[in-house]
């Protein structure tokens, strides 16, 4: 006989089909008008293949408290030994070096359950403990939040609260794509996706012949079916292109002097910048047509139509992730400022659209489901990106947000569910750091890279094996997510995991407040329950709720951004220093950051192909189709996106001619940095310049050269904070050199497996 689940993870709503305790099946939502295919990979999740199937303890740190993470073997221990050397470990750390000295940054997409969400129940349970070191933003995005909530007082417009799609397939006339915007990435979302609406909203667009400008070096960043002009910016140069714009509207006397003088504030000192003023250089068509590579009569045409035509900017969220991201989120703002646009139907600036499912498609305004962190038991962080240099620097200042902090000296790393080996930049300087603490605690299902570099690993069950619920402030629907089969191995559900070391810390009853699993997600609801009630918007009582699986929420549609700003800036000020859009900022100027200006302004990246020595390409390092991240690596639906076992290098045909590589050879990328393998394919979608390597390959580095063999772009990008001010990861700003591989590239996943045997035998 087979059970139907309903369950959910990030790509979307489904029932899995079980019999006898083996998953046979999964079938989509059927009011999903767009289901993603990587729904069907879930059930490698109960495959043993690289799960961690009992507590382990690395042989080393067992016996004597030697370095070798990563090659070291590891030795089976009892869950309660596990539990006690964890705890014992938290209590020396806390003890003998403070509590800032346990870093418990935790960052990952393990589970979109908002219960058993591992680096929430990490941080509760160790607020509750004396507290931890934690972190600030994402990886995705820091950068753009930053500069936005110093610019406009708040990151709604980067979070999915910008205006809503159907308002734009209603509105807009121009619409400009900086970046993607693509249901590629919009499979996905954080907390799981409800119904996925991207595709639907972009095929109004076309069916309504609206004008679309994809600002890019790679086409299919827009669905081939979305027609478009298609712009092959210079990877990085986004900026110049914005301020180019603004200054031809600016010398064309079109600037709206009115909202100008109403909405901002420092408009004087950016359109001073645009003149030239300050630096004798004029921000015009010419000048941003040689930076960024855009003709200059297109430039041109582009500042008419955003002054005749109601015009929306999309800015995905890509291109911040890069040396100075705050700047082509700001000069996008203060375009859409000097256009008059924002506050307008279909017109403004807005951010991460198709970057996560629900962006501009579902505006949940009530309350999501979430397990409570607690109170902050001691204030110190650091930004997401910044571990590497945290690690190895301990004491040292760093700046963030106009503040000056200073690393604390971290002894003690717990990691839950989550990979680093994945998503953190220059992978091998962050090996060195990693050598530093004296513990290292990894809690995850799968035996990761992160997992083979730790002390101790602690086998979690997936949201396959337990109950939970999922939703989120950008999803149409709140999912019951059964248990459709019993725990892999000796795994555990996060909650049981922390609640046990709760126990052993002496704060169990505060941990699980007298509630176990059932009770816990019967309380959530009941509080998202209570919040959708008071906006006038029935849900279901639990039970039934639990039994057909989802409840609606309540929504907005029609959404304008900043329209009751526009209409009475006084009485609706914004959380900014003076309550308006800052175009000139006040607190930049006195920081002097030399990499965040007090105006919008155009830097050269450090690497970028303005600057790139003869045989040089810029790597775009993306999110691939099969996958979230490193989630379901080896998994059909990743699989399919690779040739001969690992990861596609694409690359324009020019590039690959000049460099003798033919389609499917392969290829060996490389910097100062690092190296890895690829498999090469030659596509005329790809810019000349430009290379791209999707994220998320599981690092497989070998031998004395550290060649990495699965294709993971991260040996090969930049360590460095997007700003003094922002600090966000800095992926998209590298390059790097390929060519053709000679050598023997072996099996990435054969030699994986065959390590990983090796290390847990």
């Amino acid at each position: 006989m087979i059970r139907r689940v309903p369950h959910a993870s990030h790509w979307g709503c489904y029932t899995v089909l079980v019999q006898e305790d083996r998953i046979v099946g999964v079938e989509p939502l059927p009011q999903d008008p767009a289901p993603s295919p990587v729904i069907q990979s879930v059930m490698d999740w109960a495959r043993p293949d690289r799960r961690v199937l009992r507590p382990m303890v690395r042989r080393g740190w067992l016996e004597a408290r030697r370095d070798g993470r990563g090659s070291d073997s590891f030795a089976a221990v009892p869950w309660d030994e596990a539990l006690d050397m964890v705890a014992g470990e938290i209590t020396r750390v806390a003890r003998d070096h403070g509590n800032a000295s346990i870093f418990a940054g935790s960052y990952g997409w393990t589970s979109c359950g908002r219960f058993h969400h591992a680096p929430s129940l990490l941080k509760r349970m160790l607020n509750l403990a004396g507290g931890f070191t934690g972190h600030v933003d994402t990886y995705s995005i820091a950068a753009g939040p930053v500069i936005l909530k110093h610019v406009l007082g708040d990151d709604a417009a980067c979070g999915g609260y910008a205006n809503s799609l159907d308002s734009i397939v209603d509105h807009t006339e121009t619409l400009v794509v900086f970046g993607a915007l693509s249901p590629r990435t919009a499979q996905t979302e954080a907390g799981g996706a409800g119904t996925h609406g991207l595709e639907g909203h972009l095929r109004q667009i076309a069916d309504r012949g609206k004008r679309v400008i994809l600002v890019s070096p790679l086409r299919d960043d827009l669905p081939d079916w979305l027609p478009c002009d298609w712009w092959q910016i210079r990877p990085n140069t986004d900026t110049a292109l914005l301020l180019g714009v603004a200054g031809e509207i600016l010398a064309a006397g079109r600037a709206d002097a009115d909202f100008l003088a109403r909405c901002t504030s420092g408009a004087d000192q950016w359109l001073a910048y645009l003149r030239g003023d300050p630096d004798g250089v004029a921000k015009t068509a010419d000048w941003a047509a040689a930076i960024c590579g855009i003709p200059a009569d297109s430039i041109r045409a582009l500042a008419g139509l955003m002054t005749t035509t109601r015009t929306m900017m999309t800015l995905s969220w890509s291109l911040q992730r890069a040396r100075h991201g705050e700047q082509p989120y700001w000069a996008a703002l203060g375009l859409a400022a000097l256009a008059g646009q924002i506050g307008l139907p279909g017109g403004g600036v807005g951010y991460g659209y198709g970057s996560l499912g629900g962006m501009g498609v579902h505006l949940n305004i009530g309350k999501s489901p979430a397990i409570s962190q607690g109170a902050k038991a001691i204030d110190s962080f650091i930004p997401v990106a910044r571990i590497a240099d945290m690690l190895l620097n301990p004491g040292a200042e760093f700046t963030y947000s106009g503040e000056t902090r200073t690393y604390p000296d971290v002894r003690m790393v717990y990691w839950a569910g989550g990979n680093p080996y994945h998503h953190h930049q220059d992978l091998n300087r962050l090996e060195t750091a990693w050598a530093r603490p004296d513990t290292i605690v990894v809690q995850d299902p799968m035996f990761t890279a992160t997992a083979r570099r730790a002390d101790i690993v602690l086998p979690a069950s997936t949201s396959l094996e337990r109950n939970d619920l999922a939703g989120n402030k950008r999803s149409d629907l709140l999912v019951a997510m059964h248990k459709a089969i019993d725990p892999v191995g000796q795994a555990r559900s996060d909650f049981d995991i922390f609640n046990a070391l709760a126990g052993r810390l002496g704060v169990a009853a505060a941990f699980n407040e007298g509630r176990d699993e059932m009770g816990w997600l019967r309380h959530m609801y009941a509080d998202s329950r209570a919040a959708a009630a008071a906006l006038g918007h029935a849900m279901p009582e639990f039970e039934a709720f639990w039994e057909q699986g989802f409840a609606e929420v309540p929504l907005k549609h029609q959404h304008t951004y900043l329209a009751r700003f526009r209409a009475d800036p006084e009485g609706q000020p914004l959380a900014t220093e003076s309550g308006r859009i800052v175009l000139g900022s006040d607190t930049l100027a006195r920081l002097g950051h030399d990499d965040c200006p007090a105006v919008p302004s155009w830097l050269p990246p450090g690497e970028w192909l303005g600057a790139a020595e003869q045989g040089e390409l810029h790597l775009i390092s993306h999110q691939p189709n099969g996958r979230l991240h490193s989630q379901l690596e080896t998994a059909a639906a990743s699989r399919a996106d690779k040739r001969a076992g690992r990861e596609q290098a694409r690359l324009n045909p020019a590039e690959a001619a000049r460099r003798g590589i033919a389609d499917g050879q392969p290829v060996r990328l490389w910097n100062a940095r690092g190296a890895c393998l690829a498999t090469a394919t030659i596509c005329d979608k790809v810019a000349p310049g430009v290379v791209v390597l999707p994220t998320g390959a599981w690092f497989t580095p070998q031998g004395n050269s550290r060649l990495e063999i699965a294709g993971n772009p991260n040996v090969l990008t930049w360590d460095v904070g997007s700003s003094a001010f922002g600090q966000g990861c800095s992926a998209h700003t590298c390059l790097v050199r390929i060519d053709p591989w000679q050598g023997d590239a072996g099996d990435a996943m054969a030699a994986y497996d065959g390590e990983l045997a090796a290390l847990t035998a």
